[in-house]
């Protein structure tokens, strides 16, 4: 089970990384485009609860983009508040971490299909964690630039390097 843990703790990072940048955002900034083509976070949000949904529901027994899945509505903005922007947010996880609670070591070796293309489970976790990083990478740069100086650093702070080392090895 050390890979599907492994999994499991990195999908939990990026959730809580994304809901830490969102937390910094004052409600009018979660449906900000800073320029034409750039999605606001809360359109982030939606189409990661939309490939959330596609992809983990059924994992083992459908393909992962399913036929009721509508990406290009993902794009859209239908989201109008915190609340359901947040509500959005926990249903696409919540799938995730629920079919991931169902699997077992042996799974990790099954074949899934995302787009008619075959996928090892373990294969198709990683797909997921590297999309679901790109846009939790996203969704902070926003929550950065709309903030401005008031961001508070997710990770070392810049110039924080030194301090931050000593205290972790002294």
């Amino acid at each position: 089970m050390a890979f599907l843990n492994l999994a499991i703790q990195t999908f939990e990072m990026y959730r809580q990384l994304g809901e830490k940048a969102m937390a910094q955002v004052p409600e009018e900034g979660l449906f900000r485009e800073p320029n034409e083509g750039v999605n606001s976070l809360a359109i982030i949000v939606n189409h990661l609860a939309g490939n959330m949904l596609s992809r983990w529901t059924d994992f083992l027994t459908t393909d992962g983009e399913k036929n009721w899945r509508h990406r290009d509505q993902e794009f859209e903005s239908v989201l109008h508040t915190r609340e359901e922007v947040l509500q959005r947010w926990a249903e696409g996880w919540d799938c995730l971490f629920a079919t991931l609670g169902e699997l077992q070591e042996e799974d990790l070796h099954r074949e899934v299909l995302i787009r008619s293309e075959p996928h090892t489970v373990q294969q198709a976790l990683t797909r997921q964690i590297a999309h679901y990083a790109y846009h939790v990478g996203q969704m902070i740069l926003l929550a950065k630039i709309i903030r401005g100086p008031e961001w508070e650093s997710l990770s070392i702070p810049k110039g924080g390097s030194d301090a931050f080392n000593q205290k972790k090895m002294g």
